[in-house]
């Protein structure tokens, strides 16, 4: 039986735009309000989801075969587990400053919803390439979530990005405390769905 050839550019660019983890599933939010209060996190957290779920989706896609039906949700957990010990202690010998704001989400990634679906709807079902390419663009719409969030509560609640100063301001606090993420994601993602909402009409 012949596999419909897949268009790699439209696995991602569904990743980043049409189910967009954070702005259009609206799942795994936990990280979203809390290590998005400055620029430098988001990037970070951003890029752990983005590596943990390319490598979840390439090593489900190569064991496929050699998982049976009945466990195989036992097997995802195992794998992502094991991508996300890798990440937390990389991230705790290379990253030690952020490490010590983050490290608990960072472990965290291992109960992402959003993981552990693109591994059973996607990955179990596909060869290897294309299980990379839907990981990619996956992480790739985490990562373009948190860090939009992270720059615009870093702007407002501190005036500055990655730490250092732009705006010689009293900033607006609330946008750096835990009501104000909450605040930052809804605006956010009204906004997002709405200008994606155009852009299908006008693609239509």
């Amino acid at each position: 039986m012949l596999q419909k050839k897949i268009n790699y550019y439209e696995v991602i660019k569904n990743g980043i735009f049409k189910e967009n983890t954070i702005f259009k599933l609206a799942l795994s939010l936990c990280p979203s309000i809390a290590v998005t209060n400055n620029l430098r996190n988001g990037v970070l957290m951003g890029s752990a989801v983005l590596f943990v779920q390319v490598m979840v989706n390439i090593t489900i896609s190569i064991m496929r075969h050699f998982i049976h039906p009945r466990i195989r949700l036992p097997i995802f957990m195992l794998v992502i587990s094991g991508w996300v010990t890798v990440t937390d202690m990389s991230m705790a010998a290379f990253a030690p400053d952020a490490y010590k704001q983050m490290g608990l989400y960072i472990q965290l990634i291992v109960a992402f919803a959003s993981i552990l679906a693109r591994a059973e709807m996607f990955a179990s079902k596909n060869r290897f390439i294309p299980s990379m390419f839907d990981g990619i663009g996956m992480g790739l719409g985490f990562l373009f979530a948190l860090s939009l969030i992270s720059f615009f509560r870093e702007l407002l609640g501190k005036g500055s990005l990655w730490g250092y100063e732009i705006i010689n301001a009293k900033p607006l606090l609330i946008f750096i405390l835990p009501a104000g993420g909450f605040i930052a994601v809804g605006i956010l993602m009204g906004m997002f769905n709405w200008i994606y909402g155009k852009y299908e009409k006008k693609s239509s």
